[in-house]
């Protein structure tokens, strides 16, 4: 009877999703002590630095970092998943504290009243991204303003994010506000339902080894959008436009809303560019509203697109 007993738990926990078996499943790593909700783990670093480790499963939960430098990690990379649930009808965390980072971390389904649903608000201080997942949600990440903050991210995709319907500012799958600076490696956009893949107001920028797969996106806009202009690099990107665009004119753009700060010396270069099989239209690689000295040159493009157009 005991064996039979313990045969029928050792089924039960088998079938029952690993998050719901771990009833504390957030652990501050420092003090080693864990917690039932992600918010209570955030509190206990408070405007200390901390890292909570996070156990695998999916959470229908959501925090607010307010102070302190917090590092939120999958204790296994892509089994953490926190699905549709957004605090401040903002975002699953929303960061105002001194730096944050996340490693592993699933973000889908966020959607909000005003249609800027995203897995990470950022609304001050640091943040590194790494081996994330963002999905099939209104947005990645988007930001607030801090001039003196700077972006990081690495390893990640970004899939089925962005729109540009009900009336309302069109979100993307990736928004940066006016931060010092944005960096972006070896991560993949695709599959766009709207606005631009990357959008960013940041002063610098470095967006490198990165795919654009835009074959299914609906709708979509630029690949890359630097609204009031930047300073930095784009190189070594590949990107395909597909057939459904609401603005398939350029591949990249600066400063097409003001030029607001320096793109003196952007180099964009050593990057693949192609319009997607079966698709006949012209269009601009890069399209520039900036009138600065831009270093653009050493780009494989394919048929119908002209490497520059000054607008």
């Amino acid at each position: 009877m005991i064996q039979k007993h313990a045969l029928l738990l050792a089924i039960t926990l088998l079938a029952t999703p690993l998050a719901a078996q771990n009833a504390s499943p957030f652990q501050n790593a420092e003090t080693g002590r864990n917690y039932r909700s992600l918010q209570q783990a955030v509190d206990s670093i408070a405007d200390d630095e901390g890292t909570i480790i996070i156990a695998p499963g999916t959470y229908r939960q959501c925090a607010i970092q307010t102070a302190g430098v917090v590092a939120f990690r999958a204790s296994v990379p892509g089994q953490v998943i926190f699905d549709a649930v957004t605090c401040e009808g903002k975002a699953a965390l929303v960061l105002r504290g001194q730096a944050a980072t996340i490693d592993g971390i699933i973000f889908q389904n966020m959607r909000v009243p005003d249609a800027n649903g995203a897995g990470i608000r950022l609304e001050k201080g640091n943040l590194t991204v790494t081996r994330a997942i963002f999905r099939n949600s209104e947005q990645g990440i988007l930001t607030a303003e801090d001039r003196s903050g700077l972006i990081s991210i690495d390893q990640s995709t970004f899939s089925g994010l962005g729109r540009c319907d009900r009336g309302l500012s069109c979100a993307h799958s990736i928004y940066i506000g006016g931060y010092g600076s944005l960096t972006v490696t070896n991560s993949r956009f695709e599959r766009g339902n709207g606005g631009h893949y990357v959008k960013s107001r940041a002063a610098r920028v470095s967006i490198t080894d990165n795919a654009f797969d835009d074959t299914r996106g609906r709708e979509t806009n630029y690949m890359i959008d630097l609204p009031n202009g930047a300073v930095g690099s784009i190189a070594r990107n590949v990107f395909v436009q597909g057939a459904s665009k609401e603005n398939y004119s350029a591949f990249i753009t600066v400063a097409p809303e003001g030029r607001q700060q320096s793109s003196v010396g952007l180099s964009i270069s050593a990057n693949e560019a192609s319009i997607a099989p079966g698709v006949d239209r012209q269009t601009t690689f890069l399209a520039d509203w900036s009138g600065d000295r831009i270093a653009l040159g050493g780009n494989r493009l394919g048929r119908g697109l002209k490497p520059f157009e000054r607008r």
